[in-house]
């Protein structure tokens, strides 16, 4: 397991098919509700702001003016600089994306405003949606979900993320006691080492190359290690660092019949494992885990929105605070989103904020 490179990454598990339809009646307008600003991404590797005429809202849609939104580093990164597989590109569509990949496309899924027209109990509430990076838009009202009393907005943005670190653990379905490391200290890697802190007696480690996320694992309240520095025989790996050498580790640290549980994405990057170590006689598993469907453990009881729910009250705790680290204007996102996607501007959740409207 020496010299294993597993480079820090944020989050590479999608919403991918939510089943959340776009706006349920109207058409553009010339004026249309109030003017709106897009970010889109012109070309692999360029985006600029774009305007947009909202259309006409019909009884069950509500307008939101976007308060923050938040950057998903790994998959926007990877849209970005136009990474998606042909093969993928309708598993890949976000609920609410406009264009097509590789572009122009408006891709986002992290977005939480305040309700300025719908039913009389969400206006003036604040909401999060799976919707891009915009000033305002409109959408059905079931698209979107009430912040919860006590979640402040910065923080409630991270609730896609948390939503897919729930049903990876549902997918897991982790016991107490375990022993369990988490590979790769990104967005969702950090937000699934929380979630597992809270199982009685699990002991659990983030696994990253860059030692500054040992400060990040110290206020989630998890151990921390390098690559080369963490134990084996562990009944549970979550690897989320979308990288063949962070899969192998991942490998590397269960014990006779542990599992992986893969959250990670790879676009058009190609995967090599070394197999002809113990992944045969110790009867390793290996599993993807994908936020686009309800995990089948709770499928039959848990709908999407159930899940993003849970995920927003999950968001009370003060400790996720820790994953946002860097703030940006609306304006400056397409230089933003260039930094981010070729590694100028390293962040966890880098969070948008919207001063006009």
């Amino acid at each position: 397991m020496g010299g294993v490179d597993v480079p820090s990454t944020v989050e590479t598990a999608l919403w991918f098919d939510s089943g959340v339809a776009g706006p349920s009646s109207g058409e553009e307008t010339e004026a249309g509700v109030a003017d709106a600003r897009a970010f889109w991404t012109r070309e692999p590797g360029a985006g600029e702001i774009r305007p947009v005429s909202l259309p006409t809202p019909g009884r069950d849609d509500v307008v939101v003016r976007t308060r923050f939104s938040a950057v998903s580093r790994g998959t926007e990164a990877l849209v970005f600089r136009g990474g998606v597989p042909q093969s993928q590109y309708l598993a890949m569509r976000a609920p609410f994306q406009d264009g097509d990949f590789p572009a122009p496309v408006k891709y986002g899924y992290l977005n939480v405003g305040v309700v300025e027209r719908g039913p009389t109990e969400l206006e003036g509430r604040t909401v999060f949606c799976l919707y891009p990076h915009q000033t305002r838009y409109l959408v059905p009202v079931e698209a979107v979900v009430a912040v919860p009393e006590g979640v402040p907005v910065t923080r409630a943005v991270l609730a896609g993320t948390v939503e897919t670190a729930v049903n990876a653990l549902w997918d897991a379905a982790p016991l107490i006691g375990d022993r369990v490391a988490v590979v790769g200290a990104g967005m969702v890697g950090c937000s699934v080492a929380r979630l597992l802190r809270g199982i009685p007696g699990a002991r659990v480690t983030l696994v990253d190359t860059d030692p500054a996320r040992a400060e990040i694992a110290a206020a989630l309240g998890v151990e921390f290690a390098g690559p080369d520095e963490v134990d084996g025989s562990r009944e549970l790996v979550v690897h989320a660092s979308a990288t063949s050498s962070g899969l192998q580790l991942s490998l590397d640290l269960l014990r006779a019949e542990g599992t992986v549980i893969d959250l990670s994405w790879y676009g058009d990057a190609e995967v090599t494992l070394s197999l002809g170590g113990a992944f045969h006689s110790g009867r390793l598993g290996l599993r993807a885990s994908q936020v686009g469907a309800v995990a089948p453990a709770r499928r039959g009881s848990r709908s999407h929105r159930d899940r993003l729910a849970l995920a927003l009250e999950l968001l009370r705790d003060d400790a996720f605070d820790a994953l946002v680290t860097s703030r940006s204007r609306f304006q400056d996102l397409p230089d933003v989103m260039s930094r981010i996607a070729d590694g100028r501007l390293s962040t966890l959740c880098h969070t948008i904020t919207y001063d006009e409207g």
